[in-house]
């Protein structure tokens, strides 16, 4: 069973700060509604390739995880950031560089 959910912005906040503290680099590349805007992550090793993560909500249990929205060639997936951005403008869109791979979405509290 899950908590209480928390704002999309504090939830940012949240997200941002951890990362900073596993010297991990990240910042908002778009700034979406402060309650309850959708969130995308975006992670890029540096490499010229890069993961999209949306958080959604499994079907058969109710909770709340990360699945991939669209992987590849970085270009590619800021395509798919675009198309998202145009369908819904209240999104947030985090971007993680990190070149081995790590956005911390697995960690406890940030599922």
């Amino acid at each position: 069973m899950s908590g209480p959910r928390l704002t999309a912005d504090l939830w940012v906040a949240a997200y941002l700060a951890r990362l900073r503290l596993e010297d991990i680099a990240a910042f908002i590349v778009a700034r979406g509604d402060g309650t309850a805007g959708a969130i995308l992550v975006k992670q890029s090793p540096l490499d010229g390739t890069a993961t999209l993560h949306q958080r959604s909500f499994d079907p058969v249990t109710g909770e709340r995880q990360w699945m991939v929205l669209a992987q590849g060639p970085e270009a590619d997936v800021d395509a798919a950031v675009a198309r998202q951005r145009d369908f819904d403008p209240d999104l947030w869109v985090i971007e993680v560089e990190d070149r081995d791979g790590r956005h911390l979405l697995g960690e406890p509290g940030l599922e």
